[in-house]
């Protein structure tokens, strides 16, 4: 009988917890043990592990990489998908190898070239894949003269960090004075320029920001699978308009996609982002990580999570196409038990890891009997799972 797969998560996003499900209900049958790690005591990702440990805040990246190779001596991590300091961790792969962890993730070029989204979009670009026009702007008086731009062409200014993830910091420029209709309602990204402006004059540091035209949907985000012969295995595109939600494999979406992946080394897994720039799709995003919505994929009658572990493992699940696409769905929160005690934690029917601190390093393993119903909800974290959605016309 085979071993256990051991497989560490970094501080992710709470969806994750779907990716962990489907690695153990792997189609080979294979048993995988989950260790995360994370800042907040309350994730559902640290609930959801096997194992899991609280994160050391305040480590530089150099630092976080010698905590992470610990971890990965200490927990026998077979494979190590890394999101926090991603880019420092893939820049010592070689030191993870002779450890004997494998690295779910792209490339230390991939990395640091899709940091910066100015960057990414000019070396996109060389390739022939579209990209909608971009201002970098650092003052007031270049975001004043960058909306302007836009304006007289017709479009709607947005800006974003010229680095980030998630749509953090994304807002979209509006010449409306504030007023008390900005503050009925629902928050909304929109900011009028006025304050942005004055927000700028009045900082002590400039910013990075990348100043866009707002783009309109469908957006449609492609998961890529990609080998270390920087060859796609999988792409399959996860459209978004509005609420509803669908799958494509369409050649508009998934060609620029693979493209990029198999042009820039983005192994493992990556999502590559497009919206609408008038009557064509333009590239949005790029990221070297496992997509929130990657779980999504299993309507289509794929584990992608699996896939990609087999491949980080050596084991090459050559090329894959899914059986059928899945219907439309909406997504939807839902609860999630979290852990009842504090960490560290560890499951009591596990196989103790290869080395068992002594009991004055650490507390005794605690297990708690699973949440009432009523205990759950009130303890969950908020999470995501896909639903269907009504036929077209309906919502």
């Amino acid at each position: 009988m085979a071993s256990p797969v051991r497989v560490w998560l970094n501080r992710t996003y709470a969806e994750n917890v779907f990716f962990m499900d489907q690695l153990r209900r792997n189609p080979a049958d294979r048993a995988v043990e989950i260790h995360a790690t994370h800042g907040d005591p309350d994730s559902p990702v640290l609930a959801a592990a096997d194992t899991a440990d609280l994160e050391p805040e305040g480590l530089s990246p150099a630092g976080y990489v010698e905590y992470a190779l610990d971890q990965c001596a200490r927990r026998g991590i077979d494979v190590f998908v890394p999101r926090l300091h991603q880019s420092a961790v893939v820049a010592h792969r070689a030191e993870f190898e002779a450890a004997g962890t494998a690295l779910l993730a792209p490339t230390a070029r991939a990395v640091a070239l899709f940091e910066d989204k100015v960057v990414a979009y000019e070396a996109v670009r060389a390739i022939g894949v579209p990209v909608p026009p971009w201002w970098r702007v650092r003052t007031a008086d270049e975001l004043v003269l960058a909306v302007e731009e836009l304006e007289a062409g017709g479009h709607r200014a947005c800006f974003k960090p010229a680095s980030g993830a998630g749509g953090v910091g994304f807002r979209m420029v509006t010449r409306d004075s504030f007023s008390l209709a900005h503050l009925t309602g629902f928050p909304s990204p929109s900011v009028p320029l006025p304050l942005v402006v004055e927000a700028l004059r009045a900082a002590e540091e400039p910013v990075d920001w990348l100043v866009m035209p707002r783009l309109e949907q469908p957006e449609v985000s492609v998961d890529c699978l990609t080998g270390p012969d920087d060859r796609v295995r999988l792409a399959v595109g996860r459209t978004k308009n509005g609420r509803r939600r669908g799958f494509t494999l369409h050649e508009r979406w998934l060609a620029p996609a693979r493209r990029i992946a198999e042009e820039f080394g983005l192994h493992h897994l990556s999502n590559v982002q497009f919206r609408m720039y008038g009557d064509r799709p333009v590239l949005m995003d790029v990221n070297t990580r496992p997509a929130g919505g990657l779980h999504q994929l299993a309507l289509c009658g794929v584990n992608v999570p699996w896939a990609a572990l087999r491949l980080a493992l050596g084991d090459d699940p050559g090329e894959l196409e899914p059986p059928f696409l899945g219907q439309d769905y909406a997504v939807v929160s839902g609860p999630r038990p979290l852990r009842p005690v504090s960490l560290p934690h560890q499951r009591a029917e596990l196989s103790a890891p290869p080395v068992v601190p002594t009991a004055a390093d650490a507390p005794a393993p605690a297990v708690a009997p699973a949440p009432t119903a009523a205990a759950a909800a009130a303890a969950a974290a908020a999470s995501s799972a896909p639903v269907p959605s009504a036929p077209a016309g309906l919502s």
